[in-house]
């Protein structure tokens, strides 16, 4: 596997945010987690790529385990590209003074490659995004959330990761944009990248995963293919999910079905 998370536990302060999670996303596979706003998903992703320290369990990432590293081994990491972290404001994890072609060859000259291969390497980037290359020159703060997000994409991909998280990243583009970032995410797949899908859109989410893993009250209820989970979901909180994706609702999903599904999660008190 590309990357396994086993049992994994964060805390903050006396809130468990995690409990007992357990993932994994092969090679040329795209995983998607689930869940709403505060269920414990960005925080997997960032323990995934050492932002956050858990409490117990166990990371791996590209056969190697980095549960204890610390400091040291995760810049160490970091520079050889193996995992990336696609944040969900783009805006905000761009330096504002480097212009697009700086802060894509960036992890490049990191590495030790000449300015003159990482500048090419950044233009195949940014085509590959379908970034135009006349934005190159550019400063974040002169595109679009559309063309932003494109660059964190570009500035990602240049190192070819093994694994890529994408915490949220169609939840500001408009529709078009949407479709084609959705499109570029399964050719992701299709090259080999292990790919974890972060959102609470389950409709997104649905159209590119292989599978999909629920997360609720910072567990894990329910794993399985992507047709199974949107079809035949078995916990509460995912039958809410699927029954409140408006590109998913069949017309018997009304609102006496969603009340009746809410009551049942109130009933169990969280995770099954």
């Amino acid at each position: 596997m590309s990357l396994e998370v086993s049992n994994l536990d964060v805390h903050y302060g006396r809130t468990r945010a995690l409990r007992r999670a357990s993932l994994s996303v092969a090679a040329g596979e795209t995983v998607g987690l689930i869940g709403e706003t505060g269920s414990g998903k960005s925080t997997l992703a960032r323990a995934v790529v050492g932002l956050v320290r858990p409490s117990a369990g166990r990371i791996t990432v590209a056969g190697e385990d980095v549960t204890g590293y610390r400091g040291r081994q995760w810049r160490a990491l970091r520079r050889r590209g193996l995992v990336q972290y696609v944040f969900q404001d783009p805006l905000r994890s761009l330096d504002p003074d480097l212009t697009v072609e700086a802060s894509i060859v960036e992890p490049l000259l990191i590495q030790g490659r000449r300015q003159r291969d990482a500048a090419e390497r950044a233009r195949e980037l940014a085509a590959r995004v379908h970034l135009d290359e006349e934005l190159l020159s550019r400063l974040p703060g002169e595109l679009s959330g559309g063309q932003r997000q494109r660059v964190t994409l570009a500035r990602a991909l240049v190192t070819e990761p093994r694994v890529v998280i994408l915490d949220e990243p169609v939840s500001a583009l408009d529709a078009a944009t949407r479709v084609r970032a959705l499109e570029f995410f399964k050719q992701l797949r299709d090259g080999g990248t292990a790919v974890l899908f972060i959102s609470h859109d389950l409709g997104s989410v649905a159209g590119v995963a292989d599978r999909i893993a629920v997360l609720y009250q910072g567990q894990i209820v329910e794993t399985g293919p992507a047709r199974t989970i949107v079809n035949a979901p078995e916990h509460p909180y995912t039958r809410l999910l699927v029954g409140s994706a408006p590109t998913l609702r069949s017309a018997a999903a009304d609102r006496a079905q969603r009340e009746q599904l809410r009551e049942l999660l109130q009933t169990i008190g969280g995770p099954a």
